[in-house]
């Protein structure tokens, strides 16, 4: 299980895994040796972001504000981070 996933964390792709749109699929993926993991649209628009320089933080703000409409968006995003760290889909690039 992960650890809380804090507002300063920096995170960005485990190693093995390509983020890419797949035309076929008609939505963003997650490839990795064993296969392929289809993302939802949330979940395409968070992990596209995970540079590996932005902070959780910094990624919430960019979200709000591509999608001002969308109502408990911050507790949608940590939970959509907490659900790939548990998976190992996505690593801790520091931990300030």
């Amino acid at each position: 299980m992960s650890d809380k996933i804090r507002s300063e964390d920096v995170f960005g792709l485990a190693r093995f895994y390509r983020f890419q749109w797949e035309e076929a699929q008609n939505g963003y993926v997650l490839l990795f040796p064993e296969g392929m993991v289809k993302l939802n649209g949330g979940a395409g628009e968070v992990v596209k972001r995970l540079d590996g320089a932005k902070t959780v933080g910094q990624i919430v703000d960019e979200l709000k504000q591509a999608f001002p409409d969308a109502l408990e968006i911050e507790n949608d995003i940590y939970a959509m981070l907490e659900l790939a760290h548990d998976k190992y889909w996505i690593e801790r690039k520091t931990n300030a």
